[in-house]
């Protein structure tokens, strides 16, 4: 199921702030506790300043996200719980790290199958980017949205995105990494989604994803 966009986009934001304020993280560690257990917080408790209240209400004693997007609370958290996983040991970066850095979070976050995530991240990146970086930054970007668009069943635009994001990496590094084995995995995944066909979206195996590269 696809989450709606407020669902998407507030979750998105709160994930990626979680990588540099501290108040976000804590925020997204309240979300997948109550995600775990509606009561987790106690009636008594103080939320974080960014938690997105307004995307919950009292439910049975405890916080439920809002009645008429309730039918989408098992993505929304199985997604909150995959980011705080990825931020939870991480120490604070810089508001607006170094392309290495964000590229090591991106890293992070494709493994962790968010993808809407990683075009968030990288794009402000890829707006102040020239040439091959910006090039090669767009590649990444295709890449993850293609990905995105197959979790949401869209075999045509996932087919699509993958074969030019690959187009985009082959031979390619970037930030000091080199992506060519990357995109070559890419291409692989592309292979795959076309001859699965129609059954693409439910027999594309997960696994297969390639990790981007990463420092030591």
């Amino acid at each position: 199921m696809t989450l709606p966009l407020l669902l998407r986009n507030r979750l998105a934001e709160l994930i990626l702030a979680s990588f540099h304020d501290a108040d976000a993280r804590r925020a997204l560690e309240t979300v997948a506790a109550v995600c775990d257990d509606p009561r987790a917080l106690g009636a008594q408790a103080e939320l974080p300043g960014a938690f997105p209240a307004d995307l919950f209400e009292p439910h049975r004693g405890g916080l439920a996200v809002k009645s008429g997007l309730r039918g989408h609370q098992p993505e929304f958290c199985e997604r909150a719980r995959r980011g705080w996983d990825v931020v939870r040991e991480r120490p604070l970066e810089p508001k607006d790290p170094p392309l290495s850095r964000v590229l090591g979070a991106a890293a992070l976050l494709l493994d962790a199958r968010l993808y809407f995530e990683v075009h968030e991240q990288l794009e402000p990146y890829w707006m102040r980017a020239e040439g091959e970086e910006r090039e090669t930054l767009q590649g990444l970007i295709q890449v993850a949205v293609g990905f995105q668009h197959l979790t949401n069943g869209n075999r045509a635009g996932a087919s699509l995105l993958l074969h030019d994001g690959c187009a985009r990496l082959l031979g390619r590094s970037l930030g000091g990494l080199e992506l060519d084995a990357f995109a070559r995995g890419v291409q692989r995944c592309w292979e795959a989604v076309v001859a699965l066909g129609p059954r693409a979206a439910e027999a594309f195996d997960w696994t297969a994803v390639p990790r981007l590269p990463r420092r030591a």
